[in-house]
């Protein structure tokens, strides 16, 4: 599996990406394989102010519907236009162009809170 050691990972399989208070959020290589094929993205509303652990956008594939957990406090400032018209980004480059959603966070520290490469690694071994 492929675990980008820049990024940082929570237990429900999204991936975090920081640029100071603006954080990009998308499922992991192993949570795309897992679903297998994905069909359909349920993107979040601009302005949504979310919880760490609120579900914020939902993912649909052959095999299942997830949701997609908010990592951090805050507010969706963008959302992904591209894995709606094309859901298949989220299998084919799930930490490129298979982006979901970014937040601008209420607290950038707790980023560092989320499991870095070694832990998520360790989850799913």
């Amino acid at each position: 599996m492929n675990v980008p050691a820049h990024l940082r990972y929570t237990s429900s399989h999204e991936w975090v990406s920081t640029d100071g208070d603006v954080v990009t959020i998308g499922i992991t290589d192993h949570a795309q394989a897992e679903l297998t094929d994905v069909v359909f993205v349920e993107l979040p509303v601009l302005g949504r102010k979310v919880e760490a652990g609120d579900p914020t956008a939902v993912v649909e594939s052959v095999k299942a519907a997830s949701d997609i957990y908010a990592p951090l406090d805050g507010e969706v400032i963008e959302v992904n236009p591209a894995v709606e018209a094309e859901p298949g980004l989220i299998n084919t480059e799930p930490y490129g162009r298979g982006w979901i959603f970014k937040l601008r966070v209420t607290d950038p520290a707790a980023v560092n809170e989320l499991m870095d490469i070694t832990a998520y690694r360790a989850l799913i071994a």
